[in-house]
């Protein structure tokens, strides 16, 4: 089969967000009054978890298990993040997030060849949003015919509900599709879909296992539509073995 849609995560793979939201996080904390702090160690670990809410109750659970036992914590994780969601926005509007290198070549280029493109994340749509409207805004606005975000799919990655949601919009098999991921999480949710990744790496995720990725690739900066194709029916002859 051909490839006919690429799909991209997001954070730490089309824009290098992960140090705008660690901030975000920390300054939300303060905002509340909570004697937490997330150094780069430490976030490092916590994206081990998926999703902002999900890290957000994962982390309370473990410093502070009697206010999770609380009847409304769930209330309260929802304000944090919610809080967090607009602090975050307002880094991302000042300018502090870029595209990763070669993302917005390489999306031009796939969409000039006619290929579909589609964004499959664990992050909210509001995120997603704020990045195509600042980090991305040389993208023409439709650049994506699907966006699958953290409202459609209740388990995050590694669980491969969001990709299942976006094969589902897109009407297609993962066996004609291409992932591109940045962390194991991801490379999991994809696999876990049927559809074959690719990773380029970013400074929060070179120490994650990317078992079953196609290629590990610093960033897309030398990558073109010729070499994408040649990743994708590499990852054609390995399921045919």
């Amino acid at each position: 089969m051909s490839l006919r849609t690429v799909i991209f995560d997001v954070d730490g793979t089309l824009a290098d967000t992960e140090e705008a939201h660690r901030q975000a996080f920390n300054a939300t904390f303060k905002e509340f009054g909570l004697p937490w702090h997330w150094d780069v160690e430490l976030y490092v670990e916590l994206l081990g978890v998926a999703g902002g809410k999900e890290r957000l109750a994962h982390y309370c659970r473990c410093v502070d298990p009697r206010r999770m036992a609380q009847p409304d914590s769930a209330d309260f994780i929802a304000r944090l993040h919610q809080r967090k969601t607009r602090v975050y926005e307002r880094r991302v509007e000042m300018g502090e997030v870029p595209a990763r290198p070669g993302v917005v070549r390489l999306v031009r280029e796939l969409l000039e060849s006619g290929m579909r493109l589609a964004i499959a994340t664990t992050t909210s749509r509001a995120n997603v949003d704020v990045l195509l409207a600042t980090a991305l805004a040389d993208l023409p606005p439709d650049a994506f015919a699907v966006i699958g975000a953290g409202e459609q799919a209740a388990a995050k990655k590694p669980a491969p509900d969001i990709y299942r949601w976006v094969l589902g919009a897109l009407d297609l098999p993962g066996e004609e599709c291409l992932a591109v991921e940045d962390s194991k999480n991801g490379v999991r949710a994809a696999l876990g879909a049927g559809i074959p990744v690719l990773v380029t790496e970013s400074s929060w995720t070179r120490r994650d296992d990317f078992t079953g990725a196609l290629a590990v690739l610093p960033d897309l900066a030398g990558i073109d539509l010729a070499a994408l194709r040649r990743f994708h029916e590499e990852g054609r002859c390995r399921s045919s073995i």
